[in-house]
């Protein structure tokens, strides 16, 4: 499911946590001590990253036995149990941060997401990510996003064209901009270009983008940008839409609103690992 990327991201984290050795369990916890335990949600949400979970461990120690009692994208509930865990007390414990962490995030990804996907269900818009991402997090991230049902936008500047304004600014205006894309970007590319007004509206079909964002526009202004376009472009309703009604901006008509809130200041799911006594 995630690629192959993820055990130079946990490896990175786990000796970011471990410095030079953990001095609180090698000091306290005899070196044969064996644990068994249960990973359990402390809220409602999403759940997101049992692969990562049970990764974690195994670039620990492999002896470390991760059991899971749920899926990825499931609905849970506080007090629920989300996996078992057995193995070297030792281990588990150099581990227990970094999983706890990694999976705690992703699953506040995946709960958001959830719910901006139910907010608009039956409109026809689709809740999609940003780029707004956690440096070094974005393959975890977005991968978060579709485990609560969301969908990804491009994946990092080299897999798709958007037009912003300071390249609008800095290439002389939405024409001269998707030109210039046009020449030089691949065919299979579509174009899409950011547009503040309606005025914009108009210049970026006249240009002929194939995706118009509609940035920072109120809900009569995104209403009307959708009916000037008519079809003859995808749209996306962009700018805050964190802090806005998502239902009322789905009622537009807009195809795509994207939400760079799911991954830049999302709220962990409380997910907690308490050892059998």
């Amino acid at each position: 499911m995630l690629n192959l990327g993820l055990d130079n991201l946990i490896l990175s984290a786990l000796a970011e946590d471990l410095g030079t050795g953990d001095i609180t369990t090698m000091s306290c916890i005899p070196e044969d001590a064996h644990s068994t335990g249960t990973f359990k949600a402390k809220a409602e949400g999403v759940f997101c990253g049992m692969e990562v979970l049970e990764r974690v461990f195994a670039l620990v120690d492999s002896s470390v036995k991760v059991t899971p009692l749920i899926h990825d994208g499931d609905a849970v509930s506080r007090g629920e149990a989300i996996a078992k865990i057995s193995g070297p007390s030792r281990s588990i414990l150099s581990g227990e941060r970094v999983a706890l962490n990694l999976i705690q995030h992703m699953s506040g990804v995946a709960t958001a997401t959830r719910e901006a996907v139910e907010a608009v269900r039956g409109t026809g818009a689709t809740i999609v990510d940003t780029r707004k991402m956690t440096p070094g997090l974005r393959v975890l991230e977005k991968y978060a996003v579709r485990a609560g049902g969301g969908n990804n936008h491009r994946f990092n500047l080299s897999d798709g064209v958007l037009i912003k304004d300071n390249h609008i600014a800095a290439s002389g205006g939405i024409a001269n901009a998707i030109k210039a894309v046009r020449k030089n970007a691949p065919h299979t590319l579509r174009v899409e270009i950011e547009a503040e007004t309606i005025g914009e509206v108009l210049e970026c079909l006249e240009a002929g983008a194939d995706i118009i964002m509609l940035d920072n526009m109120s809900v009569d202004d995104m209403r009307r940008a959708v009916e000037l376009i008519g079809g003859r472009a995808l749209t996306e309703a962009s700018g805050n839409m964190g802090e806005r009604d998502l239902r009322e901006v789905a009622s537009t008509g807009v195809d795509y609103i994207s939400i760079g809130a799911l991954t830049h200041s999302v709220k962990a799911l409380d997910i907690s690992l308490k050892f059998k006594d």
